[in-house]
């Protein structure tokens, strides 16, 4: 009996031993210490094949290739390199730190495969954008798990290939498996891309039936596919419906709102989240900043800039990305620099949005001579970086060195012309006087057109006053949208600047018989963290008496300067005098007017407008700026114009 205790007892011991030895092992693997790990447990180790997983998470973490190749030695030396359970692991690790080659060699040598290896290598390819490579491991596989279809259809929805994971969703119903929360998130993603509201739909009825609508993944990625396919009302609906509503559903509501266009509903409920002790993460800053871009509230920005320090996403390339745009959207073109300048880690995003910043204030130059530099920091340009250049060219006459980037795009880094390259490229022509040759590449390009392009060439037209190309181009405008009110409105310009009062009269009444409505010019500041709206002869401000007042002594100075009141850019059949007092009440002369009356001397005027400055605001400001010592910062529909001293930015080139 003795004996059989003190046997009990020592097997005891030697299984808490062995506990205990296995716990300090994972621990040291878990904090980093893989050589300590391994020097100190070898015998269990090659007792114990398994606790390699262990050593190979930690080699995963730390990214390093080096120690991953040195332990894969060990694991060969073992003789384990033919254990399924390692290779995945294996796989797993080099997928990781990757090493897309190597994970490939080690998967066609493994002697036998299973369900994980495959999902791994799917996983591994969809990681490294090859969605051939992970096509190819799955139509290999004789058996499949809903992880293998979860990774597939997720994959081809990442990289937008939407309606083939719709309908790989499809085969995997017909083979009997059932979507769980995973399959759903993704495909509802795919649907928010391709804005399929009835594929949505269809998926929400299957949600509510798997029960799936509590699920807080699944109800986030239901509001955003709703609020995406431009259904915002159903979109709240879902959020206000999940029990628990987290930073993910307060962010899918924020991001909706902003894609939405309603910047100033973003703000309020940016507020409400923070008054409800949600702490705001990098996806919702983006989305706020993103919305005082928009807004152009250049306070409310700088107040969410100190936010983004406060809350430690001042390091997040996104972060970063939407405050350079936020700046120079504002008028504050050296702080989109310093943003620029002071992020530690860049990418091709962040020096893409520094060249439009630098597009979107008409510094041609030096977009360029950044994007040189990009490139001398190996950074690959993409399609976004070439809009952003081909913009800033076209804003500053650079015909030559614009085709020149249109042609660098397409044969050094092999980028297919988006719709939007060529609308730059016609920009550019038709700026440059080149009308034959912007309308030949719209007739030609193998890219369907649409209103923004035709609408492009058409001011073209307006600018050099061709009357009878601008008359072939606006019908093109109509037949995509026949409630478009800019190819009237346009046609009306040019016949009015000839003085063909009749062909305005026409274009006028054919504009009321269809029901088409101008767009009313307004411009807005912001003056001690509040928004001030104006339209042209508006007198429903609080101070309109006191503008109007201060514009007269305004104008009055202007003329002793030798300002002349542009009656031409009056499109209204009308005497002198009734065409000066438009002109002086255009929105952009109230807003500057106002901030005159309300801002210290010396601070900058910022003032944004929805259309064009007219080319009497533009003469109008530059005398104002010199006459006040003020540096006028406008944004109008097109870009920036920096009023200083008498000049602006633009070179009267815009």
């Amino acid at each position: 009996m003795s004996g059989l205790r003190f046997f009990s007892k020592t097997a005891t011991e030697v299984v808490a031993n062995f506990i205990d030895s296995t716990e300090e092992f994972i621990n040291l693997c878990s904090k980093g210490h893989i050589k300590e790990a391994f020097n100190r447990f070898k015998s269990e180790i090659w007792s114990d094949p398994t606790l390699f997983s262990h050593l190979i998470q930690s080699c995963t973490l730390k990214k390093s290739l080096s120690c991953s190749k040195q332990l894969h030695s060990f694991i060969v030396t073992s003789g384990c390199s033919s254990n399924n359970f390692i290779c995945n692991h294996l796989l797993n690790m080099y997928s990781k730190i990757g090493q897309l080659q190597t994970a490939v060699t080690l998967f066609g040598l493994m002697p036998s495969r299973n369900i994980m290896s495959c999902n791994i290598m799917i996983n591994t390819y969809v990681r490294s954008g090859d969605l051939e490579g992970a096509r190819k491991v799955f139509d290999g596989m004789t058996k499949r798990n809903i992880a293998t279809w979860n990774a597939m259809v997720a994959g081809l929805v990442q990289f937008e290939f939407n309606e083939e994971g719709l309908s790989l969703l499809s085969e995997m119903h017909q083979v009997g498996f059932l979507p769980d929360e995973f399959t759903l998130g993704s495909v509802l993603r795919g649907c928010a891309g391709l804005r399929g509201l009835d594929a949505g739909r269809q998926i929400h009825c299957y949600v509510m039936k798997g029960g799936f609508e509590l699920d807080l993944v699944v109800g986030s990625s239901l509001a955003h596919m709703y609020m995406k396919s431009g259904s915002l009302v159903e979109g709240e609906k879902v959020i206000r419906l999940m029990p628990i509503r987290n930073v993910i559903g307060w962010n899918t509501l924020i991001a909706g709102k902003a894609q939405n266009g309603l910047a100033e509903d973003v703000l309020d409920q940016y507020n409400l989240m923070r008054m409800v002790g949600f702490r705001p993460d990098k996806i919702t800053f983006v989305s706020v900043i993103s919305s005082c871009s928009e807004l152009a509230t250049l306070g409310q920005g700088q107040q969410i800039h100190a936010e983004v320090v406060k809350a430690g996403a001042s390091l997040d390339v996104g972060v970063i990305s939407s405050l350079i745009s936020m700046y120079s959207r504002c008028g504050c073109l050296d702080d989109s620099m310093k943003a620029f300048l002071e992020c530690e880690y860049s990418d091709v995003v962040l020096w893409s949005s520094m060249i439009a910043a630098y597009g979107f204030h008409g510094k041609g130059e030096e977009a360029i001579n950044l994007f040189e530099q990009m490139e001398q920091k190996e950074f690959e340009a993409n399609d976004v970086t070439f809009v952003s250049l081909l913009y800033a060219c076209s804003h500053c006459g650079l015909k030559e060195k614009g085709m020149e980037f249109f042609d660098l795009m397409v044969k050094k880094y092999r980028l297919k012309p988006r719709l939007e390259h060529y609308t730059c490229v016609v920009d550019l022509l038709g700026r440059c006087g080149c009308l034959d040759e912007a309308e030949a590449l719209i007739r030609n390009m193998p890219v369907k057109t649409d209103t923004i392009i035709w609408k492009t060439l058409l001011s073209a037209c307006k600018i050099h006053k061709s009357t009878d190309m601008a008359g072939r181009i606006a019908e093109e405008v109509l037949k995509l949208n026949p409630q478009d009110a800019a190819p009237y409105v346009l046609l009306s310009n040019i016949h009015a600047s000839a003085k063909r009062w009749q062909g305005v009269s026409e274009l006028r009444e054919a504009m009321r018989e269809r029901n088409v409505k101008k767009e009313p010019g307004v411009s807005w500041l912001e003056i001690k963290n509040q928004v001030h709206q104006f339209t042209m002869g508006d007198k429903s401000h609080p101070s309109s008496m006191e503008i109007d007042l201060y514009l007269e002594e305004l104008t009055s100075e202007m003329k002793l300067r030798g300002y002349v009141p542009d009656t031409g850019a009056d499109m209204h059949d009308m005497d002198n005098e009734e065409k000066e007092y438009n002109l002086k009440h255009h929105s952009e002369k109230l807003a500057i007017a106002f901030a005159l009356m309300n801002t210290p001397a010396g601070v900058p005027i910022r003032v944004m407008k929805n259309l064009r400055v007219c080319s009497d605001c533009h003469v109008a400001i530059k005398y104002i700026s010199e006459i006040k010592n003020r540096e006028i910062i406008v944004r109008d529909a097109s870009r920036f114009h920096h009023f200083r001293n008498g000049k602006c930015s633009c070179g009267d080139y815009w």
